[in-house]
C-alpha cells in the first residue's frame, strides 16, 4: 500500500471515529494539542500522521486497544498491542490469575466473558445455570446474554424480566456504541428481536428495551431500590443476584483488556444460603 493509501484509509478511520465520539474537528484538535487545520489535513488524507500522532489522537478518542492498532496499521505503522488467545502458552498465567479470581467467588456464580459476550471461563457455580437452559443454547460458543433472554434460556425463570432486559440491552447499546462493533450491533437487534417467553405479554411494538417497574424483587428487600437484580425461579428456590463487573486494570493486550468478569452476587440471605448448599454438594476439585 502505497503511502497517499495509507493516508486515505487513517483519515476515514480518525473522522469515523471523531464523529462517533460526537467531536467536532475544533474540538478533538484543542484535546491533542494540534491545529484545526492540520487535523483536517490528516482526515483529508492531505497529511500523514507520525506514529506519536496517531497514539496521541487514539488516546484523546477513548479508542479500545483493537481500534488503537486498527489506526497504526492504517496509518503505516505496527500495531503496539499484542493480541494473544488465551490458549497461547504465553497467556498462561493469565489463564491461571483469571480462574483463580473465578474459584474465589464461590459459592457465587462467576464466569469470563470475550468482546461479544461469548463464555470463555467459569466457576464451578455456572454449570448449575447452564443445566436450566435447552441444551443447544448451553453449547459452545456460549453467548451469556443470549442464554439470559433467549425464551428457551433462563428467560421464563427471570421474574424481574421487563427490567432486567433493559438493562441487559442498555448495557449491550452503550458498549457497541463505545466500540463501533458492529458484531455487538448485530447481537442487540437479536436480543431485542427474541419474543417474550410463553405466557408473558408480548414487549410492545415500539419497545426499545426501555426502563420498567415491573416484576422487581419484593419490596422487602431494600436492594431492588439501588440496583437492578437478576430475580430468578430455580428447581432450587428461588435465587436473587445482583451483578458485578470486573476488568483487568491496565492491560497491554488486547485480548485482555476485552475480557470481563460478571460475578452474581446473592442479593439476599436466602440466595447466599441457597449458593452455599449447592457449593457443598458439588464434587471436590
Amino acid at each position: 500500500m502505497d503511502q497517499a493509501a495509507r493516508a486515505d484509509d487513517f483519515g476515514m478511520l480518525l473522522r469515523r471515529w471523531r464523529g462517533h465520539r460526537g467531536k467536532s474537528q475544533l474540538a478533538l484538535s484543542l484535546d491533542a494539542d494540534v491545529s484545526a487545520r492540520h487535523l483536517s489535513w490528516l482526515e483529508s488524507g492531505k497529511a500523514s500522521p507520525s506514529r506519536a500522532m496517531v497514539l496521541r489522537l487514539a488516546q484523546q478518542l477513548d479508542l479500545p486497544l483493537r481500534a488503537r492498532n486498527a489506526m497504526l496499521a492504517a496509518a503505516g505503522f505496527a500495531p503496539l498491542y499484542t493480541e494473544r488467545p488465551l490458549t497461547d502458552p504465553a497467556a498462561a498465567p493469565v489463564r491461571a490469575a483469571l480462574q483463580r479470581l473465578l474459584d474465589a467467588h464461590e459459592p457465587s456464580p462467576a464466569l469470563a466473558v470475550d468482546r461479544h459476550w461469548q463464555l470463555v471461563a467459569h466457576n464451578r457455580l455456572v454449570p448449575a445455570l447452564l443445566a436450566l437452559v435447552a441444551p443447544a443454547l448451553a453449547k459452545p460458543p456460549v453467548n451469556v446474554l443470549r442464554l439470559a433472554l433467549h425464551p428457551q434460556g433462563l428467560a421464563p425463570m427471570i421474574r424481574n424480566l421487563a427490567p432486567w432486559r433493559s438493562y441487559v440491552l442498555q448495557r449491550l447499546a452503550r458498549q457497541a456504541a463505545a466500540t463501533g462493533d458492529p458484531a455487538l450491533a448485530a447481537l442487540h437487534a437479536e436480543l431485542q428481536a427474541l419474543p417474550a417467553p410463553a405466557g408473558r405479554p408480548p414487549w410492545p411494538a415500539d419497545d426499545a428495551g426501555a426502563e420498567s417497574d415491573e416484576g422487581t424483587i419484593p419490596a422487602g428487600e431494600p436492594l431492588h431500590d439501588m440496583a437492578v437484580p437478576l430475580a430468578l425461579d430455580t428447581p432450587h428456590g428461588p435465587l436473587n443476584f445482583i451483578s458485578a463487573l470486573t476488568v483487568f486494570g491496565a492491560p497491554r493486550d488486547v485480548t485482555l483488556a476485552e475480557l470481563a468478569v460478571e460475578t452474581l452476587l446473592p442479593a439476599d440471605e436466602a440466595t447466599a444460603s441457597a449458593l452455599r448448599a449447592i457449593h457443598a454438594a458439588l464434587p471436590p476439585r
